[in-house]
């Protein structure tokens, strides 16, 4: 069965928003075995939303939309598939009473444009929506399925997981799994395993770069979930074994969370001094439950006087090399694990831009210190990329080189 997914709004069209709908409704889909074949954005417009319903229609047998169910104008989804079926909209009493005792318990005034959203188009079945006032709607048309689910991830989730994917017929089934790498260029990931990347109608892989982690993605199909996740496996396992500590986790895990449960099962602790990346790498590491039974806290030293102040970096250090230099991010490092009894600390000195940098020292170039009780090494970059992706890459690319320490 083939599956095509549109994401609705002008906020998806115009960069306000970002569609995750469909990546999770993908994702769901594979492992009854249906393929999704594309996934379509279009605005709030009626007239575009009713276009792209009636071809994926005449495309797919499984047609899914996310969003335009809600109470307002330019909520249109529910008129569009009425245009499409070239039926009228008729009110749904089940779905009213549900949508006014939604708006009672929670002791709300509803607004009479609320009971827009009881509006189905005739001959469709509505979904409850156990979380919102936005139920979802199914349909049959053509030969084809058509579920319209709302927009918000949260309601979008439950309606699907309560209402339609118990429904979806199993094709067999698609099992994707993800390993990670960080700090190897994607060209040579490639090369390493350019015998391993096939794509046939059964097994797939790819690779997929971003922030300096370079993400392969199996793809396994087979007739049951076990054979397609011992086809995954299997080739995950040559992978790794071709790749080995490149790799640092798989399908939903973070370089921080990986990082986290070296740190919690070794019993060790960490501090971070931090320059140029102006605590993004405290952000990251304190993102994941429990950082506390392993991070003790941070320094952000962006002047040379919180350095000296507060690191006990030598000014006569700054004075000779400069503030962006080896010798300083060792001192911070150091300094850092001092200052807060960790077993690990790490210092991150640069020139994140867009300003500041010369030819001795571009924008990009970054020192990173790691600290531990046999002592310092300090790595060099120069990171390409505007501001922000600068200051990422660094943090990211310390946590690598504690994730390695913590391998040894």
């Amino acid at each position: 069965m083939d599956a095509i997914i549109i994401a609705i709004g002008d906020e998806l069209i115009n960069g306000a928003g970002i569609d995750t709908n469909s990546s999770y409704l993908s994702q769901r889909l594979l492992e009854k075995g249906i393929i999704p074949r594309r996934h379509i954005t279009v605005g709030d417009n009626i007239d575009e939303i009713a276009k792209v319903i009636a071809d994926a229609i005449n495309e797919a047998e499984l047609v899914i939309t996310t969003g335009g169910l809600g109470p307002t104008r330019d909520d249109l989804t529910r008129q569009a598939l009425a245009k499409v079926m070239g039926v009228d909209l008729v009110e749904d009493a089940r779905s009213a009473e549900r949508i006014k005792e939604f708006f009672i318990k929670r002791s709300r005034q509803m607004s009479p444009s609320n009971l827009t959203q009881a509006l189905k188009p005739a001959g469709t079945q509505t979904l409850d929506n156990d979380i919102g006032t936005a139920p979802g709607i199914a349909a049959r048309y053509k030969g084809s399925d058509i579920y319209l689910l709302p927009g918000p991830p949260n309601e979008m989730k439950d309606v699907f997981e309560k209402r339609v994917f118990p429904q979806l017929p199993s094709c067999g089934a698609t099992i994707q799994k993800t390993l990670h790498t960080f700090g190897i260029g994607e060209s040579i990931i490639g090369e390493k395993i350019a015998d391993l990347m096939t794509n046939t109608e059964n097994l797939k892989v790819g690779t997929a770069a971003k922030g300096g982690q370079v993400s392969i993605r199996i793809t396994a199909k087979a007739d049951n979930l076990d054979e397609a996740k011992e086809t995954a496996e299997k080739l995950a396992q040559q992978i790794r074994a071709r790749l080995g500590n490149i790799i640092f986790g798989q399908d939903e895990q973070t370089l921080q969370g990986v990082v986290g449960d070296m740190l919690k099962k070794s019993g060790k602790t960490l501090a971070t001094a931090e320059s140029c990346t102006g605590g993004m790498l405290g952000e990251m590491i304190t993102s994941i439950p429990g950082a506390s039974e392993y991070f003790l806290g941070g320094v952000v030293s962006y002047s040379n006087a919180a350095k000296i102040d507060l690191l006990t970096v030598p000014a006569e250090l700054i004075q000779a090399h400069g503030a962006v230099s080896e010798p300083v991010a060792e001192a911070m490092a150091r300094g850092v694990k001092e200052k807060f009894k960790a077993d690990f600390g790490i210092g991150i000195t640069g020139i994140a831009g867009p300003t500041g940098g010369s030819a001795e020292k571009p924008v990009g170039l970054v020192f990173i210190g790691l600290a531990d009780d046999k002592g310092v090494e300090v790595h060099k970059h120069i990171f390409p990329g505007e501001r922000q992706a600068i200051r990422q890459r660094a943090s990211l690319t310390a946590l690598n080189y504690l994730r390695l320490k913590l391998s040894t």
